[in-house]
């Protein structure tokens, strides 16, 4: 396993936090210096290992279109679905505004 010094600091997890606008409490501080350290740890250890003979790629396993193929059909009938609707105006569905209202 690599170095489990802390290589981050409170300090430094203090000023990060500060540049993210983060409020951490003190007491917090040294506890994620601790978790970030292990993750770097973690991180030097894949770092570690020969991938040399590793194809690079983008996905761990292929991916398939799971989408049915676009086919035309008949749909319903545009005139009997807008005289079933509340509302209709120039051959749309007419909905009230949304934006703008008071209250």
């Amino acid at each position: 396993m690599a170095d489990s010094s802390p290589r981050i600091t409170p300090e430094a997890v203090a000023k990060v936090a500060r540049l993210a606008r983060l409020d951490l409490a003190e007491a917090d501080l040294a506890r994620f210096a601790e978790q970030l350290a292990g993750m770097l740890a973690h991180f030097a250890d894949i770092d570690a290992l020969d991938l040399s003979s590793v194809e690079p790629m983008t996905q761990p396993y292929p991916l398939v279109n799971v989408m049915r193929d676009d086919v035309v059909s008949t749909s319903l009938d545009r005139d009997e679905v807008l005289a079933a609707a509340p509302a209709a105006e120039d051959g749309r569905f007419r909905v009230p505004p949304i934006i703008g209202l008071e209250g």
